[in-house]
């Protein structure tokens, strides 16, 4: 993304990729206008073609779910006013008009630009962190722009370059998210026999995250999730997909401000605000706020900045599972709940939000296609795994050890605030969402923003951001349950993104080369999630319509 530039400014002086040209025009000289002559040249120069699912919606996947998978250099803006750095991109305003701008060749090389170079750069010039893929160059005519689509399989300017601890840093900040809040939760929902769920989803999820790499290696050009879905079942199964894991992250952002409006009001439990005849209450009030807060976030043009802050989610996930073991081991809280060995009733609950701890699978193509050396990427994954499995086993059995059956959906509203750990606790758990909130909303905006006409993309992309991030607050107001909001994402989006989708992609994309052995597992995955799935939503949306029916 940072090595994007401009139709305008794009050229390539190596002789290699003359002669690349001349051949191809050779092909189409010597062919006329059949299709055979450029259907010759496409095999012949297979490894170095674009995949044709980048032109496809949306085109802005892998873009956007990059910020996710890795640590761009930073640049910041708003609508409508210059860039606060002159590295600083113009994504709202103008990449949407330059939809297909082409990526840099990944072995040339690009020296750092001088400061000469930086004044050098016209205003009107200056590239988008977002711009989208380009297109399948035509076989009637070459332009030198077109060259830069005929690269291999890691085209992109972020691909190639992780190393191992990038990748796990990445893979642990995707994966130890918020659900971590809920895990001792879960433990009241499901029992203690529902950590061994835990376990299992943990163990499925690392192995269909194995599968989803084969399933990109399987033929040149896979790259992304939605890519993988093409791959599989066509047009239909890339859409389907997409949408599936634009819904997720909606619903993500959703469990952002009712996060915020908890803790907040927790915190400040007498906070109120008089509007003529209305009173808006401490939870009304900080939701509002929330949105308000967020809103200029979601207008940034360049995402980099927060991608950089975001990144500290690692450290905050940490932070706030060493509070809570301070508050009971130093702080005189102490371990003396014993709980109950299964629940069998709200177990499904359980299991949607233990499902949601492992809902990362959306990025990991990302991460893998990133890695400099892809070999690593079955300990990568591994490494995350069992990293994100101890701190959730090790957070819920603490946490429920500390509060019992009054543990609540989130275990810093049950935390002492009289206490300074409780307070590092809430304070991260309040400060790292309004960081999260516009990488999370990007991937959703920016697909929409696709549909729109290129020469009013300005307007619609401020409508679009602006709507979205409304619609989260009214969605986040007329269902403010945070624990069974996370298990209904848990099981109606994760399962099939994690367990389902995996492993019909992987059946589908590379039926006649696996053994009986893989193809038994993965239906033995895909029942799993599917009762899981079918259970856990049935019950959330249960006990939701059960608290909205119940009074206040």
């Amino acid at each position: 993304m940072n090595n994007s530039v401009s139709d305008r400014s794009f050229y390539v002086e190596s002789e290699e990729e003359d002669d690349v040209e001349k051949d191809f025009n050779k092909s189409i000289e010597d062919g006329g206008d059949s299709d055979s002559s450029a259907e010759s040249f496409t095999e012949n120069q297979q490894p170095n073609n674009p995949s044709s699912y980048n032109t496809q919606w949306p085109q802005s996947y892998r873009q956007s779910i990059d910020l996710y998978s890795s640590v761009p250099s930073p640049g910041i803006g708003f609508l409508g006013t210059p860039s606060l750095s002159r590295l600083g991109s113009s994504y709202l305003s103008s990449s949407l008009t330059r939809r297909h701008t082409p990526e840099t060749l990944p072995f040339l090389p690009k020296p750092l630009p001088t400061l000469a170079d930086k004044e050098q750069q016209q205003q009107p010039q200056r590239r988008s962190s977002h711009s989208l893929l380009p297109p399948l160059p035509r076989r009637t005519s070459v332009r030198k722009d077109e060259k830069a689509s005929r690269v291999t399989h890691d085209h992109h300017p972020m691909s190639r370059h992780s190393s191992f601890t990038q990748a796990v840093f990445n893979g642990i900040n995707v994966l130890c998210g918020v659900g971590i809040l809920s895990t001792p939760y879960a433990i009241k929902e499901g029992g203690w026999l529902g950590l061994f769920v835990l376990l299992i989803f943990a163990v499925l999820s690392f192995y269909t995250g194995l599968l989803l790499r084969y399933c990109l290696d399987s033929q040149p050009g896979l790259e992304t999730y939605p890519d993988i879905g093409q791959a599989a079942f066509g047009i239909g199964g890339r859409i389907g997909i997409s949408i599936v894991l634009y819904v997720e992250l909606y619903a993500c952002c959703i469990e952002y401000i009712i996060l915020e409006s908890d803790n907040l009001s927790s915190l400040f439990p007498n906070a109120q605000l008089s509007l003529g005849g209305f009173v808006l209450d401490a939870h009304l009030l900080f939701a509002i706020a929330t949105t308000l807060a967020v809103l200029p976030t979601v207008w940034l043009r360049d995402l980099s900045v927060l991608s950089y802050i975001s990144a500290g989610g690692v450290i905050a996930s940490i932070l706030v599972s060493l509070c809570l073991f301070w508050v009971g081991l130093v702080d005189g809280v102490g371990f003396e709940n014993k709980g109950t060995p299964l629940n069998l009733a709200t177990l499904p609950v359980a299991m949607g939000l233990y499902g949601y701890c492992y809902s990362g699978h959306a990025v990991f193509p990302n991460i893998y296609t990133s890695l400099e050396k892809r070999n690593q990427y079955p300990a990568i994954i591994l490494t995350c795994f069992c990293i994100c499995t101890f701190l959730y086993a090790g957070v819920a059995a603490v946490g429920y050890t500390m509060f019992g059956e009054s543990i609540q959906s989130q275990f810093t509203l049950n935390m002492p605030h009289n206490l300074v750990a409780s307070k590092i606790a809430l304070w991260t758990t309040v400060v790292n969402p309004f960081t999260k909130y516009a990488l999370t909303m990007s991937p959703v905006a920016m697909s929409l923003e696709e549909l729109v006409p290129a020469n009013k993309s300005y307007i619609y992309s401020v409508l679009i951001r602006t709507a979205l991030v409304v619609s989260t607050l009214v969605v986040g107001l007329c269902i403010p349950f945070f624990g069974l909001v996370m298990s209904l994402i848990g099981s109606l989006f994760t399962m099939l993104v994690t367990l389902i989708l995996p492993c019909a992609c992987f059946l589908s994309i590379l039926r006649g080369r696996i053994t009986r052995f893989q193809g038994t597992l993965c239906i033995i995955i895909i029942a799993v999630g599917v009762v899981s799935s079918a259970f856990g939503t049935f019950s959330a949306i249960s006990k939701i319509v059960e608290n909205l029916r119940s009074p206040a």
